[in-house]
């Protein structure tokens, strides 16, 4: 089971520096990604429109492409070099969720940009020294967050393997933790499957449990055609934002009646 979890430090003006170094890096590689993708028009089905699709002039998940962009960031790079690493995994996540949306869409063409401060700590720079959290800033030079006045129970088997990745911002610590099935109180663990028209879970003690979902998603199919006409004018039109929430407000409704 994994929660995750928010802490206040008061490392913020220490921490500052790297922060920034992380979103100018994480910046770059959303640079290169964008400079790396063609227009391709293409016929929408089933409409006489067209629209321009990108496509990658490059395979840029190639072992290849991305030990040079890894090695073109680390290049007067003054910290740990695993924060490159990380800054190119989180820049690959928000551009693959930009692609996906702008394909269905709801993004401009727009290069994505990160904005806000921040940073995610791999494993290998975090380790967790009883009630502090250390964090590797440069070889051989690191920060402690302290734990002490948590809000939340960290079970003493739990070391740096059991936390996850913790997005460091200038005010907080965002910390996944790992907790066994055990620490669940005892009580019996359900799997549950998501699909379209259905909620399926399986549990030893109950066996299979069915939940028909075929009205629900009737209501949010409706309601997802009539919002996408107005949600490209809801940024440049009141009139169109409060269409916009009226149509929110009436599949909120609706789904709660299901």
């Amino acid at each position: 089971m994994l929660k995750s979890y928010s802490l206040r430090h008061e490392l913020g003006d220490e921490l500052f520096p790297l922060l920034k170094a992380y979103r100018d890096a994480v910046n770059r590689v959303l640079e290169e990604l964008w400079n790396s993708i063609e227009w391709e028009k293409r016929k929408v089905n089933g409409k006489k429109q067209w629209r321009l699709l990108p496509k990658y002039k490059v395979d840029i998940h190639s072992k290849e492409y991305k030990k040079k962009l890894r090695e073109s960031l680390l290049v007067d790079w003054p910290y740990a070099a695993h924060w490159v690493d990380s800054a190119i995994k989180t820049a690959y996540s928000i551009f693959k969720s930009w692609r996906k949306n702008y394909v269905k869409g709801d993004r401009r063409r727009r290069r994505p940009t990160a904005k806000r401060l921040f940073a995610r700590a791999k494993q290998t720079l975090i380790k967790l020294e009883g009630e502090k959290l250390r964090v590797t800033v440069k070889p051989g030079e690191h920060v402690h967050i302290d734990l002490t006045h948590r809000y939340f129970p960290l079970p003493s088997e739990v070391s740096s393997a059991g936390l996850g990745e913790p997005i460091i911002t200038p005010e907080k610590i965002h910390l996944p933790v790992h907790y066994e099935d055990g620490n669940q109180g005892g009580k019996p663990s359900v799997a549950w499957d998501f699909n379209l028209l259905s909620f399926d879970g399986y549990s030893p003690e109950t066996g299979w449990v069915r939940i028909d979902t075929k009205k629900l998603a009737s209501v949010h199919t409706s309601s997802f055609e009539k919002r996408r006409s107005v949600q490209r004018k809801a940024s440049k039109s009141k009139k169109a934002r409060r269409i916009l929430a009226k149509y929110s407000n009436r599949e909120r409704n609706r789904a709660g009646k299901h």
